[in-house]
């Protein structure tokens, strides 16, 4: 969906909206209007939407009223995303092709203008490519707004917050995709495809390059399937002279279980196993397309994890590239095997001074915190506290759960140097323990288990049905207020 800036005098859309703060209804509006309004119910609340026509020489002219909150409220920029997301829901196959959002004596600021434009703009995508039976009332009609005498430097500011927006949308793309569309092999290109001509660099390892490394742990989860495993690094230097910052994302394309094979029922779902993978691809083409003052590697370890007669078995020992050795008691816990083998080869050739993985690890996170915040782990604090930071600004929301010994020693082996499961209780924090042995020492490091987050099964303000694009305003909004602070 594109958006474009227009003055109160050019040419305006059939439909025009504004919007509207609890309690404060347009002084403008006529007696008519005010009256449905009320008995509409409407009254400003974030999220409502109240619709009138009015008529005049050049015909029939659509109005919409979006509510925002009350003005003074906190998450006051998340109500005004809700109020544009809220817009797009409403008319996106309305049969309109464009709307107006009127800014002119709104009072929002040109921060507020973009949140109104940011949620319009996320709650439109839709991925149709191959449904080939819509029907015309079905079919998604709106295809651009346009910001009337928007405040000054919302032009300029909207420049940054279209490049996150297309970064979100490309990690839905890719989470959405069907797993006969995306593997290790084309998630590769679809990357390179996006990345052109961005600046980014791109190294990739094969099957070949991983077993001379010696990445046992994620080559064992990859050995049952046809389609070969593959590392992607995505490196955006936007400034020289620092040690490198990493995120990292699990890539399973798609996840059966392995072995340890999962129920049937839902097993369609795993087709977005590979949500960190995604978040971190979408967050390094929005860094590269603003132009972010930070030095950044995204990291995607991109597996399939099938049962065929070659699959890894429990019971098995792989050894990792670190040295360390694992008894592998569940295949279906192998998000943490390619993690593991992907944050051994980051540190190892770019030394950064911190790293963020994440990952849809556990499906404990789901049943610890549903579908309204992602899990953290970190060894350092500071680090927690400006995710945590980012995840409140961003609308991202993170909770920090407990690391320590007492949980390290659950993956203890008697036959090697761990095991990739802990037992049932505190399942996501064992994972997190697994990982943690895999950190060297003086890196700071954080774990986000965004099992929970990455597709939900009913519509959100900035999303419709399925992926959310959990992740990409994260780690973008992280960048901006610590590495280019």
């Amino acid at each position: 969906m594109t958006v474009e800036f227009r003055k109160g005098s050019d040419s305006r859309p059939r439909l025009v909206a504004r919007i509207v703060a609890e309690g404060a209804l347009p002084a403008d509006i006529d007696g008519t209007a005010r009256e449905a309004a009320a008995v509409s119910r409407f009254t400003g609340k974030a999220g409502q939407v109240f619709e009138y026509f009015t008529g005049g020489e050049g015909g029939l002219v659509r109005h919409a009223l979006a509510g925002s909150g009350e003005p003074g409220a906190s998450g006051r920029l998340a109500a005004l995303e809700r109020a544009g997301g809220a817009l797009t829901a409403k008319y996106i196959t309305s049969g309109e092709t464009a709307l107006g959002i009127d800014f002119a004596g709104s009072g929002l600021t040109a921060d507020e203008a973009v949140a109104v434009l940011t949620g319009a703009r996320l709650r439109g995508w839709r991925h149709d490519v191959y449904r080939t039976k819509l029907a015309d009332d079905h079919k998604p009609s709106l295809a651009a707004i346009a910001a009337i005498d928007a405040p000054d430097g919302t032009e300029a500011a909207w420049e940054i917050e279209s490049a996150v927006a297309e970064g979100v949308e490309f990690t839905r793309e890719l989470v959405t995709e069907p797993a006969n569309v995306i593997y290790p092999e084309s998630f590769v290109e679809r990357c390179r495809a996006r990345l052109e001509g961005t600046g980014v660099e791109i190294v990739v390892l094969g099957k070949a390059e991983m077993t001379a490394l010696g990445m046992g742990a994620l080559l064992g989860v990859s050995q049952g399937s046809v389609r070969e495993p593959r590392i992607l690094a995505m490196r955006w230097k936007g400034k020289a002279g620092t040690r490198p910052t990493a995120f990292v994302g699990k890539g399973v394309t798609f996840d059966t279980g392995g072995i340890s094979i999962k129920p049937a029922a839902g097993m369609e779902d795993m087709k977005w196993d590979m949500g960190g993978a995604a978040a971190v691809a979408g967050t390094m083409l929005a860094l590269a397309k603003r132009k972010a003052q930070a030095d950044v590697i995204g990291v995607c370890g991109l597996v399939e994890n099938m049962p065929d007669g070659g699959a890894q078995r429990p019971g098995d020992v792989v050894t990792s590239m670190s040295g360390q050795t694992i008894e592998v008691i569940n295949t279906d816990a192998e998000g943490r095997l390619v993690l593991c083998d992907a944050l051994t080869w980051v540190q190892k050739e770019y030394a950064p001074a911190t790293i963020v993985d994440l990952a849809t690890l556990t499906g404990a996170i789901i049943i610890s915190l549903g579908h309204e915040h992602a899990g953290m782990f970190s060894n350092d604090d500071l680090l927690a506290s400006q995710l945590d930071a980012a995840g409140k600004a961003s609308g991202d929301k993170l909770w920090r759960f407990p690391i320590g010994p007492a949980y390290d020693k659950l993956i203890d082996s008697p036959i090697a140097d761990m095991k990739n499961v802990g037992p049932r209780y505190g399942g996501s924090i064992t994972a997190a323990q697994f990982l943690q042995r895999y950190i060297d020492k003086g890196v700071a490091w954080a774990h986000l288990d965004i099992a929970g987050t990455v597709w939900i099964d009913k519509p959100g303000a900035t999303h419709a049905k399925g992926a959310t694009g959990f992740g990409v305003r994260l780690l973008d909004r992280y960048v901006r207020d610590v590495l280019e602070a």
